[in-house]
């Protein structure tokens, strides 16, 4: 029986100092949604501007 308590008290000291000292979880990072990306942004604005010109029939901007 007194095994059984020195093992729960020993797993207890060992959750704890892990909760303490061991490794941090990182919080993710912000989810950002395609209207926020610039990089997105700019392929949407860069493939609007080709399909412009496509259409144009003088070929002209």
């Amino acid at each position: 029986m007194i095994y059984v308590l020195a093992l729960i008290g020993l797993v207890t000291v060992v959750v704890l100092l892990w909760k303490a000292f061991g490794p941090t979880s990182t919080t993710p990072a912000r989810v950002q949604g395609p209207d926020d990306d610039p990089e997105f942004l700019w392929r949407m604005s860069r493939e609007a501007e080709r399909e412009r010109r496509d259409d144009d029939p003088s070929g002209e901007r």
